[in-house]
């Protein structure tokens, strides 16, 4: 039976997350301010936080502009190792970023798709495609609308699935893990990229609009994460958390994080608290049925 007001709860919190980055995709900048930050960054900025987690200056001179937004809080098109001829999908695409570095990668053979829920981060992304196949002179890039918890997506389907910043914002990530091992095919593989909790968060912290658009009171524990996971059927589950990249936001002194600090306990610090964190898992492959020898 659906608990009622757990179900308002969930959509109060998809309409608070699809206004803020809906502002973002309108102005282009961030909604914190000027500085690097997992909600949304000016261009130099932008381009200044994608390096510091790991992407390449050729990656990101390859994008359409505007489609990196400072939305990131690592890399994984890295983590995913993408093959040519991979259909690869990315959860929370915002201006299509993360896609349109993993359509490269899978090439002309391969296929790219992104969902995003706010329309106008999907309009953002459908609009860069254009410029994207000029200067690849690829065709192999798809936006979708749609939430994450119910994926516009047959079953297995997929070859990898990605996601960069997105799933801590979701009100339901357990059902987001269950759609994941949903469309990837046996053998698929994850490679997320998201913010996860070391330990609970203040609860002022927690109720804060601003701190849930910017990737942070919606994030879980690291444990609950792998738990999620597991339950979902995925296997190889792997988990590493990089606090050094909180620690950066610190010191580029992000609004957000700034007013953070300010609601946390005298002598700690957010990465105390949140981590960056890798999450690598894999949907097992078909076993034949032994029951008879």
């Amino acid at each position: 039976m659906i608990n009622p007001t757990t179900s308002i709860d969930s959509e109060a919190v998809r309409q608070k997350v699809r206004e803020g980055y809906g502002k973002i995709a309108g102005s282009g900048s961030s909604c914190c301010g000027p500085a690097p930050t997992c909600c949304g960054s000016s261009p130099a900025a932008s381009e200044e936080l994608a390096k510091h987690i790991g992407y390449s200056s050729e990656e990101l001179a390859a994008l359409p502009e505007g489609a990196n937004m400072g939305l990131s809080c690592g890399n994984p098109n890295a983590l995913a190792a993408l093959q040519a001829g991979e259909v690869v999908l990315d959860l929370g695409a915002g201006g299509g970023f993360d896609v349109f570095i993993a359509g490269k990668k899978v090439g002309a053979t391969g296929r790219a798709i992104g969902v995003d829920m706010t329309a106008e981060m999907l309009g953002k992304a459908r609009k860069n495609i254009a410029a994207y196949r000029e200067r690849t002179g690829l065709d192999n890039v798809e936006f979708r609308l749609g939430e994450i918890e119910h994926l516009p997506l047959a079953d297995i389907s997929v070859d990898a699935v990605i996601s960069n910043c997105v799933i801590n914002l979701s009100p339901d990530k357990a059902q987001v893990w269950r759609e994941i091992a949903r469309v990837l095919r046996p053998g698929g593989r994850v490679a997320v990229s998201d913010l996860a909790l070391l330990k609970p968060l203040p609860a002022a912290i927690v109720e804060s609009v601003e701190a849930l658009v910017g990737c942070v009171a919606g994030a879980v524990l690291v444990s609950e994460t792998e738990r999620m996971a597991k339950a979902a059927g995925l296997g190889d589950v792997g988990l590493k958390a990089k606090s050094a990249y909180i620690d950066g936001m610190v010191d580029w002194q992000d609004p957000l994080y700034q007013k953070i600090v300010a609601h946390l306990p005298a002598g700690t610090k957010p990465s105390d608290y949140v981590t960056s964190l890798e999450i690598t898992a894999r949907k097992p492959a078909k076993v034949q049925n032994s029951c008879c020898g």
